[in-house]
């Protein structure tokens, strides 16, 4: 095809892929709940490159399709079908172009790997804080494009957070040149923000400056047991009391998506003697000793314990049983894949309630359903996943029933992973009239022919 020829002209041949056991893992996404063909796969190697391809697709009225990683969980880095299609494969570009310590930046191409980005950041001694399960092969440009979230909001904030300025091709093939390392820049419209959370459908983020922190010194992690979630909320609170911003990450797991990991990974082991209906995993960073902010954690939980608001709990005494308790945490999508999925938000002090209410309803219409409940409480975002599989036939019934205990909460249908092509049409039920028509004139203006990411979040 002349489209073929032409791409292979700007990325070299072996980088315009189409056969079909090349092509494949680019057109069905993670979870394997969205695929359809698109006319090929492009991988270049420079903002120059996707900027010639880009300008091809527009000139020849082909839309693309960008994806980093492919670990998305909503269908939003897959073709959808819709029309004629190609992948822009991001994964060549992954150079980190500068590392800033005076300025605490670093400065990144879009298919940097996140995991890669940490250790750039820990081998200068700083913190690169977004952190998420799929970090060993998630990609960058992925994590700005969905704002993903993670173990460490509490304390650092969401990938939005994380960024100061960016490179970004536009729909026509022309590049916006934002990256700036500038905390205050007050000359006018952030148009940075326009493309984080984009998912792709306003332009291809191709690079990034990215805040980096002071590596903490001392680390405490610690497994908690306790009654129901309404006591991890006060344990929250009484923890933020006592640690203040040492406590980083707050994560709630249900009794059942525990024994699922158990199940699935022999090689792990319940941290406590006997079973409770729910646990936290808690995470403390700090400067200064080890030893100290252990002492600090365990007087803490000591009061906790005190007062009733928890009923055990283990503290990690090295760095490899502090990763041990964290992989319980990041094996729980592994280990129950078949089920119907939620990751939805609520201010914090209302988990405990959304729980309690969209069990009982999916309870009455469902019986003998099991809620797999897990997630970053601290920042108020679950993960409420509902078994058994046989409730995948019945999706939208069980959505309805989630996404009305959501709204009525004051909530979001989706926290970090984005709408995709799974919360594309579910979100014009939540979301008010006058928001989604400017979000559509933002499209308009920005992408008028549709090229970018079509059938994705609008």
């Amino acid at each position: 095809m002349e489209l073929h020829a032409l791409l292979r002209d700007i990325v070299g041949a072996a980088n315009v892929l189409t056969d079909p056991q090349d092509t494949a893992p680019y057109f069905t996404d993670w979870r394997r709940q969205y695929s359809a063909a698109a006319e090929c796969v492009v991988r270049p190697a420079s903002t120059a490159e996707v900027a010639r391809v880009v300008a091809l697709c527009a000139r020849e009225s082909v839309a693309l399709v960008p994806q980093g990683g492919n670990t998305g969980l909503s269908g939003g880095s897959v073709p959808s079908g819709s029309r004629r299609e190609i992948v822009l494969s991001l994964s060549r570009m992954s150079r980190i172009r500068q590392l800033d310590t005076l300025n605490d930046t670093v400065t990144v191409e879009a298919g940097c790997v996140l995991a890669a980005v940490q250790k750039a950041a820990a081998d200068a001694g700083r913190l690169f804080a977004l952190s998420l399960a799929a970090e060993g092969s998630c990609q960058i440009g992925g994590n700005l494009s969905t704002n993903a979230g993670g173990v460490n909001v509490l304390r650092y904030g969401t990938a939005r957070d994380q960024v100061l300025g960016l490179e970004v091709v536009l729909p026509d093939g022309r590049v916006w040149n934002g990256l700036r390392g500038l905390r205050k820049d007050n000359t006018g419209y952030d148009l940075k923000q326009l493309f984080l959370g984009a998912e792709g459908t306003l332009g291809v983020i191709t690079a990034a400056v990215l805040r980096l922190h002071p590596r903490p010194s001392a680390t405490a992690t610690a497994w908690i047991a306790l009654d129901s979630p309404r006591r991890a909320v006060e344990l929250l609170a009484l923890l933020r009391e006592r640690l203040g911003e040492r406590l980083s990450a707050f994560e709630l797991v249900s009794r059942n998506c525990l024994e699922a990991v158990l199940f699935l990974s022999k090689d792990l082991q319940d941290p406590l003697a006997s079973p409770h209906p729910w646990y936290v995993l808690a995470d403390l960073a700090d400067s200064g000793e080890q030893g100290a902010l252990h002492e600090h954690l365990e007087r803490a939980l000591f009061e906790c314990a005190e007062r009733g608001v928890l009923r055990d709990a283990v503290l990690a005494q090295s760095g490899e049983q502090a990763r041990s308790l964290w992989r319980l945490r990041e094996t729980i999508p592994e280990a129950q894949f078949t089920n119907v999925k939620h990751d939805v938000s609520v201010p914090v002090s209302k988990t405990p309630e959304l729980i309690e209410r969209a069990g009982a309803a999916l309870g009455s219409a469902f019986p003998g359903v099991r809620p797999y409940v897990f997630g970053h409480v601290g920042d108020g975002n679950l993960h409420y996943n509902v078994g058994p599989e046989a409730l995948i036939a019945q999706r939208e019934a069980v959505n309805r029933i989630v996404y009305d205990a959501v709204a009525s909460l004051g909530g979001s249908i989706s926290a970090e992973h984005g709408l995709g092509q799974l919360k594309r049409d579910e979100i014009r039920r939540h979301k008010d009239p006058l928001e989604l028509e400017l979000m559509r004139a933002l499209k308009q203006a920005i992408d008028p022919r549709g090229l970018m990411n079509p059938g994705k979040l609008l």
